[in-house]
């Protein structure tokens, strides 16, 4: 292990790491159609779980701004996303041409809210990567982004805008080199054609490769011109585990981060990767998949996690419960807590997955000759690239400067608005397991599950009828 992963392992944490979570209650009413794989819903079931662990208390929680139309083409095309604001189910028919030319359609339908939804989800990372140019907190998650196949003119694996790239573009205002990982089951395709000429940001991607969507991310592709080697690829095969996994992953990064040196991460934490997904065919757990979150919180550098694949919404919930648990450094039970929606985690109503009895194709032999492809790329990177200053662009959120704003646009006639409330620090004595203060715990006698008893005869908490 490199010398900064030396240093940072053996040093102990000073100070609580501030952690800043984004999450807006509406991003689950979000609904792709029948039959579709992705479902938004596994947000709010990972909200729920996080707050009936309690995790909630040691998070700065916040509901991102919408992306604006500005915003947002900052990398993607006018014409595209006023495409996107403009169709509906109900005048989809006026855009064949276009829906053909976009690639919206049958993976990535035209749903309701559409647009509403991907301003949600950029504005998430829009919010996380300014919080961490303001060094207001350590690490930012939002678990509604990590759509890394959208491109600039093109929706893709059922991604529409790419909140990632729009999150690196502003943290590159403030940060001369940005690394960003993604340990999705998918190659972030999306993210590495965006960043693959410059030097700027390396990319990173460990996938799987061969006979899967979209095809690319070849251990060949390094970037091209100014970003030569600043795209590494680490193709996968079928079933590799955690231990596999991590004794190819923790080589690569710790060479990347001595080579790179970058003064700010972005990890997509696709939970696609895990055991028993509908799509992906890996054996990780949550324990293996969590540990490249504990690899680069030990680095103690700005970091921002993002969301991403999953389709198997329980242990998507599960991972990304677990993951904001590493972040705030707190040990949860395997004994999941009662919430909203836990008959999705029968029948053993655990937090852990067990791996499964798949074979594993990733040899000792080809996971040695990937690593040695990888680092014999890096290896031909002399120094970390440095950048020109210049005048720091206006931040995308704005409203993190001028406090004063959000007053201003406050609605008068609304009695103590969000936008007020937002700003108020509660007290850790004054938090609930509910969202709202009070929730149903007056109506508790009616609420509890009939003869549903624990192992020790008591009775299970009362179900919150809440988002």
């Amino acid at each position: 292990v490199c010398r900064m992963s030396a240093i940072a392992q053996n040093t102990q944490e000073h100070s609580k790491r501030r952690v800043a979570y984004y999450y807006d209650s509406n991003i689950g009413n979000y609904y792709y159609g029948q039959g579709h794989v992705m479902k938004p819903h596994r947000i709010r079931m990972t909200h729920h779980l996080l707050l009936n662990y309690g995790i909630y208390r040691d998070l700065e929680v916040y509901r991102p701004f919408p992306a604006s139309f500005d915003e947002m083409t900052r990398f993607h095309s006018e014409e595209y996303m006023t495409f996107l604001k403009t169709a509906t189910p109900d005048n989809l028919k006026l855009y064949n041409k276009q829906m053909l030319k976009f690639n919206v359609g049958e993976d990535c339908p035209l749903f309701d809210g559409l647009y509403e939804f991907c301003q949600l989800s950029s504005g998430g990372s829009l919010a996380a990567a300014v919080k961490l140019n303001k060094q207001k907190s350590d690490i930012a998650i939002n678990w509604m982004g990590g759509l890394h196949h959208a491109k600039k003119s093109e929706a893709s694996g059922f991604c529409y805008t790419n909140d990632i790239v729009l999150g690196i573009l502003e943290l590159l205002k403030y940060h001369k080199r940005v690394l960003y990982v993604d340990i999705d089951v998918h190659h972030g395709d999306g993210v590495e054609e965006a960043f693959y000429t410059t030097d700027r940001v390396m990319t990173v991607s460990f996938h799987k490769y061969g006979e899967f969507f979209p095809g690319t991310g070849d251990l060949k592709d390094i970037g091209a011109g100014k970003g030569r080697n600043y795209s590494l690829n680490v193709p996968l095969r079928d079933g590799i585990t955690d231990d596999t996994y991590q004794s190819i992953f923790k080589p690569v990064m710790a060479k990347v981060m001595d080579r790179f040196q970058p003064s700010a991460v972005v990890l997509q934490c696709g939970a696609d990767s895990l055991n028993g997904d509908r799509l992906g065919p890996f054996n990780l757990t949550l324990r293996g998949h969590g540990e490249c979150v504990k690899f680069f919180r030990s680095y103690n550098i700005p970091l921002m996690m993002v969301g991403g694949g999953g389709y198997t919404p329980r242990n998507v919930a599960r991972c990304w419960t677990y993951e904001t648990a590493l972040a705030v450094d707190k040990d949860i039970p395997d004994e999941l807590p009662y919430n909203d929606y836990f008959e999705y985690f029968g029948p053993n109503y655990r937090l852990h997955i067990d791996p499964s009895q798949a074979n594993n194709d990733n040899t000792a032999e080809y996971l040695k000759k990937i690593q040695e492809a990888v680092i014999s790329n890096l290896e031909k990177l002399t120094f970390a690239p440095s950048v020109q200053m210049q005048p720091i662009p206006d931040d995308a959120i704005k409203c993190l400067n001028d406090t004063s704003m959000l007053q201003d646009m406050a609605n008068p006639d609304s009695r103590l608005h969000p936008s007020i409330m937002d700003g108020v620090t509660q007290d850790q004595g004054e938090f609930y397991d509910g969202e709202t203060e009070g929730d149903d715990r007056r109506n508790e006698h009616n609420a509890k599950r009939a003869a549903e008893n624990d192992d020790e005869g008591d009775i299970k908490r009362p179900r919150n009828d809440i988002d």
